[in-house]
Formats: C-alpha cells, sequence, structure tokens
C-alpha cells in the first residue's frame, strides 16, 4: 500500500462525528449542511503553545438527489476506462434503465479560526451551542488537521448511505423510480426533464442545459420537435 493511501486510511479511522445532523438528505428538494471541522493544528508538534485547536466552518450544498441509470451515467464526462466498463457490467447485469440515485455536492469553506483549548473540548464547546439553537443540519467532527477535507468526505459519505433508504422509499411511494410507459426512463427523470423544460421557458435556463440532458438520456428525439419550438417562440 502506498503511504498517501495509508495515510487517508489512518485519517479515516481518526475522524469522529461528534455532533451528527438530526435530519437526512432531503429527498425533494436541496439539503444546505454546515459543518465544523475541529483539529488538532499540525503546528502544535513543532512550536510549542497554549493549547489551541483549529475550527474550520463551512456549507456542503448537497443538490435534490436525481435518479440515473447506467446508460445515462455513461454519458457524463470525467470516467476513466475501469469506471466506464463498471457501468458497462451494471448495464449488462441490470439493464441499462435499472435506476440510481445521483448526489452531486458542493462545498464552501470559510477561513480557519485558531482557538484556545483541546479540540475535544472545543468540539464539545461547539455541540452544545448548535443544540441550544436547535440547528438540525449542522455536523462537528474532529481528525487530524493536514487531511481535515478527506474527514468531510467520509461524513459525507456516511451521510449519503444513510439517508439512501429513506430517499429510495419516498421515490418508491410516488412511483417516480417506475420506468415511464412512453420515455422508457424513470418516472422521476420524465418530471425532471418537464422541469429543465419550463425553466428554459420561463428565460431561467440556458436551452443548452436542456439540450445535454436530452442527449444524456438519449430522449432528444423524442423531444426534438418541442426543444425546437422554444426557439420559434422567440426563446434564446
Amino acid at each position: 500500500m502506498e503511504e498517501r493511501d495509508r495515510r487517508i486510511l489512518a485519517a479515516f479511522e481518526k475522524t469522529k462525528v461528534v455532533r451528527p445532523p438530526r435530519q437526512h438528505l432531503a429527498t425533494f428538494g436541496a439539503t444546505t449542511l454546515t459543518y465544523f471541522i475541529v483539529t488538532k493544528p499540525a503546528y502544535e508538534e513543532l512550536v510549542p503553545k497554549d493549547t489551541e485547536s483549529v475550527v474550520r466552518e463551512g456549507t456542503v450544498f448537497a443538490q435534490r438527489p436525481e435518479v440515473v441509470t447506467p446508460s445515462y451515467v455513461l454519458r457524463l464526462e470525467g470516467f476513466g476506462d475501469e469506471a466506464r466498463r463498471m457501468l458497462e457490467m451494471f448495464a449488462s447485469q441490470y439493464g441499462p434503465n435499472a435506476p440510481g440515485l445521483f448526489y452531486a455536492y458542493r462545498n464552501e469553506a470559510k477561513n480557519p479560526d485558531i482557538v484556545t483549548g483541546e479540540p475535544e473540548a472545543v468540539a464539545d464547546r461547539i455541540t452544545s451551542e448548535l443544540n441550544g439553537k436547535g440547528s438540525d443540519l449542522a455536523v462537528v467532527i474532529t481528525g487530524p488537521d493536514e487531511l481535515w477535507d478527506v474527514c468531510l468526505l467520509k461524513f459525507i459519505y456516511e451521510f449519503t448511505a444513510a439517508s439512501v433508504a429513506g430517499n429510495v422509499g419516498d421515490l418508491m411511494g410516488q412511483r417516480l423510480l417506475d420506468p415511464d410507459p412512453a420515455a422508457g426512463i424513470p418516472r422521476a427523470a420524465v418530471r425532471r426533464i418537464e422541469e429543465l423544460f419550463a425553466e428554459v421557458e420561463s428565460g431561467n435556463m440556458d436551452p443548452a442545459a436542456l439540450k445535454q440532458e436530452l442527449d444524456r438520456w438519449d430522449l432528444f428525439h423524442r423531444y426534438e420537435d418541442r426543444f425546437l419550438g422554444l426557439f420559434r417562440r422567440g426563446l434564446r
């Protein structure tokens, strides 16, 4: 095992969620999550100082979970040969239009603060403040300073995994994972396409984004007349 991999695994083991969020990821909307990652500063071993901790605060924006299929994901960019082969295997085993969920995140981190106190004590103090505010979508994490972003990613992975069952249940309850009889793709995907048409028609979205989504579902031929009609009505 490479040294880099060992450091990542060690960071995973040292990551501790002191205060988990009190809600899971929303199924039918976006989720905004505030995080506080408390670490022992890396310089503390080199320069004797009073006990200090680094507090990194930030926000993770989770888009609404989107229903996708192996065929859809194969049309996305950024996958290597091995990843594409894995998707082809999934498509072969479960079918090209077998539904799955795709989660997208964006992280906005603030500048770190240096505060007095051991990381555990600082984390407990932040936890008490959040509890007093009733902050349901806030998390407090401790871990190694030099790999704090790995700690955040580990939490996001576990938070997503804990949310999947509820998200799938919500979608199944509305039969949105069932195939649409006409389009042959999950009903949730058809609903998403309709939402994108509405966004373009209202002038809030570039038609190119809609065209891209139709291409990813290999459905442009089905919606071509309707799409071109947007331009005939003067939309750009």
